[in-house]
This record gives C-alpha cells, structure tokens and sequence, in this order.
C-alpha cells in the first residue's frame, strides 16, 4: 500500500468526484415564459418596467400582486430575464428626506392585494438588457422563501411614461 500525505488524499478524491459529476449534465434553471405562469393562488396583474433615464443607471418594475390562496406568500427575490440583477426596494422616508430601502423579503398574506408603484415597492433593475426597448416586453420571476416562483410578463416603457393608472395611484398618496 502507498501511503499519501492527507492533502494528497483529499485532493484525489475531489479531482475523482469532479470528473465523476462531468458525465451529468446539469439541467440550467428555466425560467417560465412570458405567459403568467405563477404558483396557484398568486396572481399579477398591471406589470411594467420604467427604463432608465441614463443608460447604465438601474430600472424599476411596478406591478400589482394579489394572493388568493390559503397560504401566505413571502417575495424573497426578483429578476428581470436578460438583466445584470434585480431586488426589491422601498420608497421610504429617512432624516427627512426620500431613501430606498433594499426589502430583504416582502410576505403577502392570504386575501391581500399588495402594489409595487412609483413612490413604494419597486424591483429596482441593475443592467438592463439593451434589447429591452419602450414598447416591448420583458419577464419577471418572483421568488418565494419556499422557493415557488411566479413569472410573468412587463410592459416596457421608456424613462417618465407611466401607464395613466400609475400616475393617478401615486397623486392619489
């Protein structure tokens, strides 16, 4: 019997387990298409993605999210498809002046209807795709803690167009 150093052992055996695992292919996570495809009980419904005014600067996506399900449903993560990152943000008040707060999870109890608008919750988009263009359609996908997701379609609109709804919603606060 040859006897190894125990690094060299070890060493050994992660380089038999890598080349172990090289046979498997790893199926990529896939994201639901652009058609609404949520978890039962989940529901989106007034989607859209303001583009930045500056090129490079981030985007923010609004939208109206109802859960009509027996459970609560808590967001503790967004993306937008194509984008650099993506995480859900808060409109908020500090020292007297405006200031978003990164919202580590968002819970939405059963029989709730909660709105991402200008001026509150938003998913704040870092690197938006280029091909993203006002007028088009984007996706985003929320995940829950349990790790359910819901995908779904974003009207994309150019910097300062927002739908007439939005508009009125945040006159209205």
């Amino acid at each position: 019997m040859i006897k190894t150093p125990f690094s060299a052992t070890i060493s050994l055996a992660a380089a038999a387990l890598l080349l172990a695992s090289c046979g498997e292919d790893a199926a990529p996570e896939q994201v639901a298409e652009a058609n609404g495809d949520c978890v039962t009980g989940i529901e989106v419904t007034d989607a859209w993605l303001s583009l930045p005014a500056v090129e490079g600067n981030p985007g923010a996506a609004y939208f109206t999210l109802t859960n009509t399900g027996s459970q609560p449903w808590t967001i503790r993560g967004a993306d937008l498809l194509g984008a650099e990152s993506a995480m859900l943000h808060e409109t908020t008040e500090f020292n007297l002046q405006e200031d978003m707060q990164e919202l580590v999870q968002q819970p939405v109890e059963p029989g709730e209807t909660l709105q991402f608008a200008p001026g509150g919750k938003h998913v704040m988009v870092m690197g938006v795709p280029a091909d993203l263009v006002a007028g088009g359609q984007g996706e985003i996908t929320l995940t829950d803690v349990r790790g359910d997701k819901c995908s779904f379609p974003v009207e994309v609109r150019a910097a300062g167009d927002a739908p007439a709804a939005a508009t009125e919603n945040a006159a209205a606060e």
